[in-house]
């Protein structure tokens, strides 16, 4: 199987090729006519292009943030429609949902306000393939890079702690799973949206004190959600907002997961990385 990435030097893009070794990268810069070249003797397309969110945010940032989505996947929808790609796989975001709501995939009541804008327009361009398509809302994927990177080092020199009151929920993916529903997805030939989560979200207090305990360091510092706003401005959102979600399609397609937990994620993830 041959396949094709956007976003090929993510963190996501560098486990997915890890398992799929006969691939093609798709530049942001390449033309219609470039990508469409690319695309001959392809079997799936990977969508995973997209400038960082946990980042600082300003206007310009922001205008970033949705070119790197929209723009781009647009231009790879129109080349994949004049292929013979098998099988399309695009990315989305669980900022699609609102905070504070426990939502699946058939949850309409969406989420108006730029993240939730922002998913909502990437999976309209997503949408606009002719090909088989199924589009991953990603959760906070945890692995050996992006956003556990981030968090690790504080806790690592003991300056770990909860963010604000703790009570706003986190749903994650231990990236095995992820390239395990990857996997899956293309196996049964699954289209549509799926929620790219674990069973069991959690609260950002559980989190910290799993992470603390399975580092043997401590978390015994509260973090004011102004510092974070301090540092990342609106981009703060990211970790500040409170997602419960679940991945109720793709346990119903008889998908297991081998990391349901986040004792079970950090245990094997900062086993095997230390």
């Amino acid at each position: 199987m041959k396949i094709a990435l956007t976003g090929a030097n993510g963190f996501i893009a560098s486990n997915i090729i890890k398992k799929f070794p006969n691939y093609i990268t798709i530049n942001r810069n390449d033309s219609e006519k470039d990508i469409l070249k690319k695309l001959e003797n392809v079997d799936v397309v990977f969508n995973l292009a997209g400038a960082t969110i946990l980042k600082r945010w300003n206007e310009n940032y922001k205008k970033t943030l949705v070119s790197s989505r929209i723009q781009t996947t647009k231009k790879l929808v129109n080349a994949i429609n004049k292929s013979s790609i098998k099988h399309f796989i695009s990315t989305s975001a669980i900022g699609i949902y609102p905070d504070n709501t426990p939502c699946d995939e058939s949850c309409t009541n969406l989420a108006d306000n730029f993240l939730g804008n922002l998913a909502k327009k990437w999976e309209e361009e997503a949408l606009k393939s002719n090909k088989p398509t199924a589009i991953f809302r990603l959760g906070v994927v945890l692995g050996n890079g992006g956003a556990l990177k981030e968090i690790l080092l504080p806790f690592k020199f003991g300056f770990g702690g909860i963010i604000g009151n703790g009570e706003m929920k986190m749903s994650w993916i231990d990236i095995d799973d992820l390239i395990r529903m990857y996997q899956f997805i293309i196996k049964n030939h699954l289209t549509g949206i799926f929620n790219a989560t674990a069973p069991y979200s959690v609260t950002n207090t559980e989190f910290t004190k799993t992470l603390a305990k399975t580092l043997n360091r401590p978390a015994i510092f509260k973090i004011p959600e102004f510092l974070l706003y301090l540092k990342y401005s609106e981009g703060a959102k990211v970790l500040t907002s409170s997602k419960e979600i679940y991945p109720k399609r793709i346990l119903k397609e008889g998908f297991e997961f081998k990391y349901p937990t986040i004792k079970k994620s950090l245990n094997h993830l900062l086993c095997k990385n230390n």
